[in-house]
């Protein structure tokens, strides 16, 4: 398993929202491609860049910001957060953004899902924030009565090459991830599956990594107010020898 810091930008800010709500925001840096260049030195191999005025309202606002981080890291970056077309995940992908990610657009136009997994093999994933187990769209205002399971292997089988996801009800929190429900989406699916939400310390990392076949984790406001510590949730992982199902 890996961990990928997140960088959820509003404003052209780095800023974490708690539970998605876009009234409860606080700003951790104004200068989002330093905050890149910190999680590269300190070791991630992967970034989780999210577009959150785009969420909000369907058209990408932090493009400039987006470039800018590329520009300052080497390392890989995934990118979600207002991608509703062809148009804006080419230009996504032309930026040298690695993997690009549909949340609200795999709801509302799975056939993007499928033309995109297409276009570029193994870079589309998709986002499921879940509600309660319900899927949750337009930066996590809105809630449907969509499964959230169901949903994941829906997009598997359009040709995702991974899914996100995340509990909304955890999400900047620091309550702890939904172990029980990622394990089921793990076991559900044959493509990856990233957790997200919740993560509030090394021990929450170790109950993730302990989820057989989990392929990444993200944390955000851990990794912002100091109760995780990036460098040794890698160095964890690295070494993490899971326990023999036999």
């Amino acid at each position: 398993m890996i961990i990928i810091p997140a960088i959820d930008l509003k404003d052209g800010e780095c800023v974490r929202l708690l539970q998605g709500r876009k009234d409860e925001v606080t700003s951790y840096s104004k200068n989002p491609a330093e905050m890149a260049k910190r999680w590269a030195d300190e070791g991630a191999t992967l970034l989780h860049v999210v577009d959150l005025d785009g969420a909000f309202s369907g058209n990408q606002k932090n493009l400039k910001r987006i470039e800018e981080i590329r520009k300052a890291v080497s390392i890989e970056i995934e990118v979600g957060g207002g991608i509703r077309d062809m148009d804006s995940i080419d230009r996504l992908i032309q930026l040298g953004i690695n993997r690009v990610i549909l949340g609200t657009s795999a709801v509302k136009n799975p056939e993007l899902v499928k033309e995109a997994s297409h276009r570029y093999p193994g870079r589309i994933l998709v986002g499921i924030d879940a509600r309660n187990g319900k899927v949750a769209i337009k930066g996590w205002v809105e809630t449907t009565e969509i499964d959230a399971m169901e949903f994941a292997k829906k997009m598997e089988a359009l040709g995702a090459a991974g899914i996100i996801y995340t509990d909304i009800v955890r999400d900047g929190m620091l309550s702890g991830p939904n172990i029980e429900t990622t394990a089921r989406m793990v076991d559900s699916l044959s493509i990856p599956v990233i957790a997200s939400g919740g993560i509030s310390s090394l021990n929450d990392i170790k109950r993730l990594a302990a989820i057989e076949g989990l392929w990444g984790a993200i944390t955000g406001k851990a990794l912002y107010t100091g109760s995780l510590d990036l460098k040794e949730a890698i160095q964890f992982c690295a070494s993490f020898q899971p326990k023999s199902s036999s």
